[in-house]
C-alpha cells in the first residue's frame, strides 16, 4: 500500500494494494483475521442448525410430535434470518461509519454471548414454554450478528486484496463459513460417539454450544491486532462518511441491491438444503443413522470449502457474472433430479447428493464476496452488501428447510415437490445474474459505475 500525505487537512490518495506494494505480513494476518472470524460466527451459527434438525424437536417440542417438532424447530432456525436484514442495517451503519474493524469485534461478542448462552438454557420438561421462547430471542441475537458479520468479513479481505486477485482474497471469509460447517458437524458427531443417545439428548447437545466461547476468545484476539482497511481510509479522508448509510444505499443503488440478493439466494439454498435439511431429513425420512448423517455432512462441507475456493478462483479468470451463470443453471437441473434419487433410500444415494448439492453451491457461492464488494460505492458498501446477502438468507436459508419439513410432512411426493421448489429458487438467481453487468475489473477505490447489464 503507497500513502501520499500532501498536507494538513488534504486529500490522502490510495491506490489499491497490489501483492508486490503491500506488506505480506499484513496480509496474511488480514487473511486469518477474515477466516477466524466467519470461522467464529458461522460455527455459532451452523451448530444451532444441526441441533435443530437432531435435538431441539425432542428437547424443546417434544409434545408436538417428531414431524410437527421439527417445522417448529426450523422455524426457530429461520428466525434469525429474518433478524439478519436488521443486523446488517444496523451494522452496517457503523460499518460504514465507524469502521469494519470496530464494528467486526461488537458482531462477534454478541454472536459468541448468545450462542453460550444457547448451551445452558433448560429444557421445555423444565421451564415449559419459556425454553422455546429464550431459544427465540437468543436466535434473534444470533441473527442480528450474522447480519452484520459476513459483509464486514468480506469488505475487509476485499478492500486488501489486489484487484487482480480479489476473487481469491475475497473468498477467504467464505471458506470460514464452510470450516464451520465442517467442525460443528465434526463437534457433534464426536460428541454423540463418545455417549449414549438418552446422554446426547439430555446434555451432550449443549457442549458445542459452550465449547464455542474458545473459539469466540480466539477470534477477538485476533481481530483486536489487525488495521482498518485502505479503502476505507481513503474514502473517509477524501470524502467523509455518509450520515445515514442505508438510505444513501436505497436512494442511489436499489434495484443493485436487489439483484445481488436475487443472485446470492441459489448458493445458499443449497447449502442449507444439504445442511441442516438434509441431515433432518436423512434421519427423519429415511431412517439413516445420525453418525452416518454426520459423516456424509462433513464430507460435504469440505466438497463445499474447496468448490468454493474453485468457483473464487475461476471467477479471477473469466469473470463473476459468467461463473455464477454455470453454478446456477447446474443447479436448477440438479434440484428436479435430487429428491427423486434421494427416495430410492440408498446410503450411496444419500452419499452422493450432499457432496454434489455443496459443489454446485459452492460454484455459485465463490465470485459472491468480491462480486458484492465491486457492485456498490464505499460510503455504503457495509451497508448495501450486508442487505442483499441477508435479504437472499430469508429466501434462500430461512424458507427452504421450513418448506421442505412441510411439504414431507404432507405429501407422499413432497420431496419432489421440494425440489421444484428449490428449482425456482435457482431460476430467480439466473434472471437476476443476468441483469447485473460484470464487475471484475472495477475499481473499489473509485465510485462505482453502472452495473446493471
Amino acid at each position: 500500500m503507497t500513502q501520499d500525505v500532501v498536507g494538513a487537512g488534504e486529500p490522502t490518495s490510495v491506490v489499491e494494494p497490489s501483492l508486490k506494494e503491500a506488506d505480506r505480513r499484513r496480509i496474511r494476518r488480514v487473511a486469518f483475521a477474515s477466516f477466524i472470524g466467519t470461522l467464529v460466527e458461522f460455527y455459532d451459527f451452523v451448530i444451532y442448525s444441526t441441533a435443530a434438525a437432531l435435538v431441539f424437536p425432542h428437547v424443546f417440542f417434544p409434545a408436538l410430535g417428531t414431524a410437527a417438532g421439527t417445522v417448529a424447530s426450523f422455524a426457530t432456525f429461520g428466525v434469525a434470518f429474518f433478524a439478519r436484514p436488521f443486523g446488517s442495517i444496523l451494522f452496517g451503519h457503523f460499518g460504514d461509519r465507524l469502521g469494519r474493524k470496530r464494528t467486526l469485534i461488537a458482531t462477534l461478542l454478541l454472536m459468541g454471548i448468545a450462542t453460550g448462552v444457547v448451551g445452558l438454557i433448560p429444557t421445555a420438561a423444565q421451564i415449559g414454554v419459556i425454553a422455546p421462547i429464550v431459544i427465540v430471542v437468543l436466535r434473534v441475537l444470533q441473527g442480528l450478528a450474522a447480519g452484520g458479520e459476513w459483509a464486514g468479513a468480506v469488505l475487509f479481505a476485499s478492500e486488501n486484496a489486489p484487484k487482480e486477485k480479489r476473487g481469491i482474497w475475497s473468498v477467504i471469509p467464505l471458506l470460514g463459513t464452510c470450516f464451520a460447517i465442517i467442525l460443528a458437524n465434526a463437534t457433534f458427531l464426536v460428541t454423540g460417539l463418545l455417549m449414549s443417545d438418552e446422554t446426547f439428548l439430555t446434555w451432550g447437545w449443549r457442549v458445542p454450544f459452550i465449547a464455542s466461547i474458545a473459539l469466540v476468545a480466539i477470534g477477538l484476539w485476533v481481530r483486536l491486532t489487525i488495521d482498518e482497511t485502505p479503502v476505507f481510509k481513503s474514502e473517509t479522508s477524501r470524502h467523509g462518511t455518509s450520515r445515514v448509510p442505508f438510505v444513501e444505499a436505497f436512494r442511489n443503488q436499489p434495484k443493485a441491491i436487489f439483484l445481488a440478493a436475487g443472485m446470492e439466494v441459489t448458493a445458499i439454498a443449497l447449502s442449507y438444503v444439504a445442511g441442516p435439511y438434509m441431515v433432518s431429513y436423512g434421519t427423519a425420512e429415511l431412517g439413516l443413522s445420525r453418525t452416518f448423517v454426520l459423516i456424509i455432512a462433513i464430507v460435504g462441507g469440505i466438497v463445499l470449502m474447496g468448490a468454493t475456493f474453485f468457483g473464487a478462483w475461476i471467477s479471477d479468470r473469466i469473470g463473476r457474472r459468467r461463473t455464477v451463470i454455470i453454478g446456477v443453471s447446474i443447479g436448477m437441473v440438479w434440484s428436479l433430479a435430487l429428491f427423486p434419487i434421494l427416495e430410492t433410500n440408498s446410503r450411496l444415494a444419500f452419499s452422493l447428493a450432499i457432496p454434489i448439492t455443496m459443489f454446485i453451491a459452492g460454484v455459485a457461492n465463490g465470485p459472491v464476496g468480491a462480486y458484492v464488494s465491486e457492485l456498490f460505492k464505499t460510503r455504503y458498501r457495509y451497508t448495501a452488501a450486508g442487505f442483499s446477502y441477508s435479504f437472499a438468507g430469508i429466501l434462500g436459508g430461512a424458507i427452504p428447510p421450513l418448506v421442505g419439513a412441510a411439504l414431507v410432512a404432507r405429501f407422499d411426493l413432497g420431496g419432489v415437490i421440494f425440489g421444484f421448489f428449490v428449482a425456482g429458487l435457482c431460476v430467480l438467481s439466473l434472471l437476476c445474474v443476468l441483469a447485473l453487468g460484470e464487475t471484475k475489473e472495477s475499481d473499489l477505490n473509485e465510485p462505482a459505475e453502472a452495473t446493471i447489464a
